[in-house]
């Protein structure tokens, strides 16, 4: 009875055994061929999985933020034996790869948020026309990766006249109570975006495309409305202008169609009635301007509208006027009288030397025929 029992306890020891060796071998310490540390120190338990009590023991140095370095396989046993760490699975791993996680604030970021801070405050616009310079070229900026908050702005100094900030952030660390902290100085300036030209340019010649770029310059040097790209394309500087000024709303106009002593067509119209004839602009004019012409068939002075190019038309009682009705005939014409002739000639000399009245141009283009009352029947 006693031998069957004995035998029966070492049947299940041996039973027991392989289990037992299994968890042995799950439970072993195994080296990693690729860490990523967040701190400042990499511990045991980054580089080994199934570390026990030994995890948090520090080892090495991590390598600078944002950068990865390696590690012979042979030293860092070396390494974990005097920590009495011991019976490492390495695999065929010969080295391991260390990274040391980063926050990275790019140096556009930066400047963005001191506009941020900075926008329509001491006499500034938006964040996006302020224009942001350190005093020392700060790059890409490099952060603990805890470091997971916003950059919020604590202190702002702002000189209008000189352009400087001085500017305190804070950023929360999910690691440390005290917010990391951050300060910038610099200048900041608004400036506007405006065409620029890119050579010299004299009054009479039209802007082309390749005649204009767009900058930003800064604000206080754009007096008045900046002119877009866009708009000045195909117009002409009221003055001559050098290569590199910035171009104003008020420093273009419309091209001139008439330039001044170029010989040009006059034009008389009114209703029913079209005439040209040959003149000389006094005066250069864009279209739609009112310019002084001189008529050379009559030696006349007139002023007219730039309704073209070479062209201008006379304005006045000769197209404002309304033609007057015509005269409704009630009476009978005798039938051996005609209408009375009309004197063309007479109308277009008249038309070429002056402007017409409404009077004369009733009369020039309504005939009228001389009316008799007809003697009445007797009964």
């Amino acid at each position: 009875m006693i031998r069957t029992t004995l035998a029966t306890i070492s049947a299940l020891l041996l039973l027991a055994l392989p289990a037992q060796a299994a968890d042995d071998v799950i439970a072993a310490p195994t080296l990693r061929a690729s860490v990523t540390v967040t701190s400042d120190v990499v511990r045991v338990g980054d580089l080994i999985d199934n570390a026990g009590s030994a995890a948090l023991i520090p080892i090495y140095r991590s390598p600078d933020l944002g950068t990865t370095g390696a590690l012979p396989v042979a030293q860092v046993l070396s390494v974990l034996r005097a920590k009495q760490v011991i019976g490492v699975m390495t695999g065929d791993i010969r080295e391991v790869q260390v990274t040391r996680l980063a926050r990275t604030l790019a140096n556009k970021d930066l400047e963005n948020a001191v506009a941020s801070a900075l926008e329509r405050r001491f006499g500034l616009g938006d964040a996006a026309n302020i224009t942001v310079t350190f005093d020392r070229g700060v790059a890409d900026m490099r952060l603990d990766a805890s470091n997971t908050g916003a950059l919020q702005p604590v202190a702002t100094r702002y000189d209008a006249r000189s352009g400087r900030f001085d500017i305190a952030f804070e950023i929360n660390n999910d690691n440390n109570p005290a917010p990391t902290k951050l300060r910038f100085t610099g200048t900041a300036i608004e400036t506007v975006e405006v065409a620029v030209l890119t050579r010299d340019i004299d009054r009479a010649d039209l802007l082309k495309s390749s005649d204009v770029t767009l900058e930003r310059r800064p604000k206080a040097e754009v007096t008045g409305e900046a002119a877009s790209r866009d708009r000045t394309i195909g117009m002409q500087l009221r003055r001559p202008m050098r290569a590199g000024t910035p171009i104003r709303v008020a420093d273009i106009v419309k091209p001139d169609f008439v330039q001044r002593d170029q010989n040009v067509t006059i034009i008389y119209q009114v209703p029913g009635l079209y005439l040209t004839t040959r003149g000389k602009a006094i005066e250069s004019g864009a279209e739609g301007d009112t310019v002084s012409v001189l008529n050379l068939q009559s030696k006349r002075t007139l002023t007219g509208v730039v309704t073209g190019r070479g062209q201008i038309t006379v304005q006045g009682a000769s197209q404002s006027a309304p033609m007057p009705p015509a005269v409704e005939q009630t009476s009978s014409l005798k039938r051996d009288e005609a209408p009375a002739p009309v004197d063309t000639a007479a109308l277009v000399r008249n038309l070429v030397q002056a402007p017409a009245s409404p009077a004369q141009i009733a009369q020039a283009q309504i005939p009228q025929a001389r009316i008799s009352q007809a003697p009445a029947k007797s009964e």
